[in-house]
């Protein structure tokens, strides 16, 4: 199939006019700028032109809190009760139509691959279903059918909080310790070696949820399959105080001391680092993924993402708990928040941050040969509209920006995803998403 671009983003960040994309199966075969008109049977694609976008960090099921969180001022902690309450309700069948629908509000968005940071994995009380990886099935059979491939990352969750037991909901996500959380991990990386669309990664929750003499289990995991692995670090400054107690070094460093991070690693958040934390982080090649729209949603803090870029971290771009499902937010956010903690304009440039939202993270999720317009890589294409109320104005010079600092998810009108058309006109495949998220949350 082959498809014509008014505008389309290339290698290396720049925009150009009257692109002919062609795709043959799930990959770009040609890429030819300068074609004048769009050839005989080639789908016009207005507007401008993207590779698709990497969601680096997902909770599906957090999306039924939107909203229903507001209502008091609260913190994060009472946050997290009421996110314990759905995560109780869930079971395989509910989580696999909550996340069909939350997936496809991602595709909706622009977004061709998520990074699950799946912990949800047993039923009441801790006891495992019938297939231990009922809900991570769930889950993958939930991308496939929006239409995004997936790095489930398998989460390692053993502990309530630092040196503290599992409780109530919590119990859901243990495996008892780290050797049965592998077990139960090689099940799941065996029962999708062969699928090109789904990558099964490995997680340390954080260091308030895994012990550090259970990590080095989990990273061997991620070593042994080359598999991203990434963990939740730094989020809260009490977590930092409550590690620095428990084992005099902050969680990065703890991270550090047992093998977790490096190139194929992603540190979540990653709001409250020392300098010390900055170099580990940007020496071993460990992605940040800042989560802006969740950050300031719970009131974390900004986290200081041009100093972990310039000392080596890739950055990528995840919306987490779902506050909205956006990454040109996500990704104007990284720009807008040091703009406020700084008060000095310029740290970020559109194309900088169009590449954390695609290149940088599809490769931090396992598919390097994704998130750039090039023949080889995914077909994933991802339209936005320069004519809506929020980019109109927009001229070739200046599209990049627009579409960064002022365009939302409501102006994709076209999602190209793996060679599959899922998005045609702002219309999914599936149908009307609003009213499936509706009856999905409902449930729960």
């Amino acid at each position: 199939m082959d498809f014509w671009c008014e505008l389309a983003w290339l290698p290396p960040g720049e925009v150009v006019q009257n692109v002919l994309i062609r795709v043959e199966g799930q990959r770009i075969a040609d890429v030819v700028p300068g074609v004048g008109e769009p050839p005989a049977g080639a789908v016009r694609l207005a507007g401008l032109t993207l590779p698709g976008m990497a969601n680096a960090h997902s909770h599906a099921f957090h999306r039924a809190l939107r909203g229903a969180t507001q209502a008091e001022k609260g913190s994060f902690w009472t946050w997290r009760e009421q996110m314990y309450a759905v995560a109780d309700a869930l079971d395989p069948d509910g989580y696999l139509t909550l996340a069909r629908a939350v997936y496809a509000e991602m595709a909706l968005a622009g977004i061709t691959c998520v990074g699950e940071f799946h912990y949800l994995h047993h039923g009441r009380g801790g006891t495992p279903y019938d297939d231990p990886n009922a809900m991570g099935h769930a889950l993958v059979q939930a991308a496939r059918e929006a239409g995004l491939r997936i790095a489930l990352l398998d989460t390692c969750y053993l502990t309530g909080g630092v040196g503290t037991a599992l409780t109530g909901t919590q119990l859901r996500y243990g495996d008892g310790d780290a050797e049965r959380w592998a077990v139960r991990a090689e099940a799941l990386s065996d029962a999708y070696a062969r699928a090109d669309d789904v990558e099964i990664g490995a997680a340390v929750h954080s260091v308030r949820a895994v012990p550090p003499e259970q990590m080095p289990v989990v990273a061997e995991f991620s070593h042994h399959h080359a598999v991203p692995l990434h963990a939740h670090v730094s989020e809260q400054r009490a977590e930092n105080a409550a590690c620095v107690e428990m084992y005099s070094a902050t969680p990065v460093q703890v991270l550090h001391e047992h093998g977790v991070l490096g190139p194929r690693s992603t540190a979540v958040h990653a709001t409250h680092l020392s300098d010390v934390d900055l170099a580990l982080l940007g020496q071993s090649g460990t992605h940040v993924c800042m989560c802006p729209t969740t950050e300031r949603d719970l009131a974390d803090g900004v986290g200081p993402a041009r100093a972990a870029h310039d000392a080596g971290s890739p950055i990528t771009l995840g919306s987490d708990s779902h506050a909205v499902i956006d990454l040109f937010e996500e990704a104007r956010a990284v720009e807008l928040d040091e703009r406020l903690a700084t008060e000095r304009r310029g740290h970020w440039t559109a194309a900088e941050l169009l590449t954390a939202a695609t290149s940088a993270g599809q490769a931090s999720l396992g598919f390097p040969d994704a998130g750039t317009l090039l023949p080889g890589a995914w077909a994933d294409l991802v339209s936005v509209r320069l004519d809506s109320v929020r980019t109109a104005g927009a001229t070739r010079a200046t599209a990049a920006e627009a579409v960064v600092f002022a365009a939302t998810a409501a102006d994709v009108h076209s999602v190209v995803s793996g060679g599959r058309r899922v998005v045609t006109d702002g219309r999914h495949i599936l149908g009307d998403i609003g009213p499936m998220l509706a009856a999905a949350i409902d449930s729960v």
